[in-house]
C-alpha cells in the first residue's frame, strides 16, 4: 500500500517476470539478459554455438600419427 498525499492507493504486483518496467541495460547485459526474449535467445544461441564448436573441434583436429618405425 502506498500512501500518497492523504490518499491511499493499493497497488498490486504480480508474481513472476515483472512486465511492467523498462529495464535499461548497458554493455553485456544489453545482448545477454533474462528479462527480454532477445537476451534470452542470444544465451541459447551463444550455447548452441560453443557446443557446435567443441564437436567441430574435436571431429576436425588432426589424429595423432604412430611414430615410424626405423629399422635397425
Amino acid at each position: 500500500m502506498v500512501i500518497i498525499g492523504k490518499r491511499k492507493r493499493l497497488i498490486t504486483v504480480m508474481a513472476g517476470h515483472d512486465a511492467g518496467s523498462q529495464h535499461q541495460f548497458t554493455g553485456f547485459q544489453k545482448y545477454f539478459n533474462s528479462f527480454t526474449i532477445t537476451g534470452r535467445r542470444n544465451y541459447v544461441l551463444a550455447t548452441y554455438g560453443s557446443i557446435a564448436m567443441l564437436i567441430l573441434y574435436f571431429k576436425l583436429r588432426p589424429k595423432k600419427q604412430p611414430p615410424a618405425v626405423t629399422q635397425k
